[in-house]
C-alpha cells in the first residue's frame, strides 16, 4: 500500500514539475553583429501578429553596444508566431527618429533579415517558436 501511495505521489509530483516546465517558456537570443556607433543603446521588440509595429511589443529588451555588437534575451516567451524588430537609438530618447520625408535616422532591422523598401512586412518577419530555445542575428 505504502509503495502504491509513493508512486502515485511521485507522478504527480512529476505531472506539476513538467506542467511548470511548460510555462516557464522559451528563450530568443537576439545579436546584433553590426552596429555603426557606441553611441546610444539598441532597442528590441518581440511582437505577435496583432502588435506587429503597431503597438507596444509583447516584451522590449534595450541592450548597450560593446564593440559594435548589441545582444539581449528575450524569456519566458509562449510557442507562437512572433516577429522582432530593433533600432538603433543613438540619441537615447527611446523611440525611432524620421525625417520629414518619413525616412528613418536611425539604423533598424527585423527578424528573417528581410530589408525591402519600405516599412518592414509581417510575412517576412515572422517566425515559430516551439519547443527549442532560440538564437539569431539581425542585421541593420
Amino acid at each position: 500500500m505504502k509503495t502504491i501511495a509513493l508512486l502515485i505521489a511521485l507522478m504527480i509530483s512529476n505531472f506539476i514539475l513538467q506542467a511548470q516546465e511548460e510555462t516557464k517558456g522559451i528563450t530568443i537570443t537576439v545579436t546584433v553583429p553590426n552596429v555603426t556607433s557606441s553611441e546610444g543603446e539598441v532597442l528590441f521588440g518581440l511582437y505577435d501578429e496583432s502588435t506587429f509595429l503597431k503597438a507596444a511589443p509583447i516584451q522590449g529588451e534595450k541592450s548597450n553596444i560593446v564593440d559594435g555588437v548589441a545582444t539581449i534575451t528575450f524569456k519566458n516567451v509562449p510557442k507562437g508566431v512572433f516577429a522582432i524588430s530593433c533600432f538603433h537609438d543613438k540619441n537615447g530618447n527611446n523611440r525611432m527618429d524620421f525625417e520629414d520625408n518619413g525616412m528613418p535616422k536611425e539604423n533598424y532591422g527585423i527578424s528573417n533579415n528581410n530589408m525591402s523598401y519600405g516599412p518592414p512586412v509581417w510575412q517576412e518577419a515572422k517566425f515559430e517558436v516551439n519547443s527549442e530555445n532560440l538564437e539569431m542575428e539581425i542585421r541593420m
